[in-house]
């Protein structure tokens, strides 16, 4: 149960993330490394899709592991914007780059995260 639990709690943080990439684009948009091609705002949108996509592989238990491999490597796949973030805040005021800052950081246990519920998912399903 404390799998499915946990599962279920990632999926609403990436869904609660990808809403906000529709609600406040403008937020996202700056994020995009320039050497991606396209539109930044493309990009933002492809992303939060993305983040509903794997929040519903997340939620269906055959879908499960695959969702939750999908989601580290998405949170991997994203580290590059919040350095890019970090570089482009350094001299905002004290609380913004300390907030840009700490999402260093915080992709590594979100990595974990993932990676262990794709580990408990192969539990269920009888694989090692």
């Amino acid at each position: 149960m404390a799998a499915v639990s946990s599962s279920r709690l990632l999926a609403g943080l990436l869904v609660t993330a990808g809403v906000t990439h529709f609600a406040r684009p403008r937020f996202y948009d700056p994020m995009v490394p320039e050497v991606l091609p396209g539109s930044a705002r493309t990009w933002t949108y492809a992303s939060g899709a993305a983040e509903f996509a794997v929040a519903a592989a997340l939620t269906a238990p055959r879908t499960r592991r695959a969702g939750a491999l999908a989601a580290a490597g998405l949170f991997t796949a994203v580290f590059p914007a919040n350095v890019k973030m970090a570089i482009d805040w350094r001299r905002r005021p004290k609380h913004l780059r300390a907030a840009a800052y700490a999402r260093l950081p915080l992709q590594a246990p979100l990595v974990v995260w993932a990676l262990r519920v794709a580990r408990d998912a192969a539990r269920a399903d009888g694989r090692r």
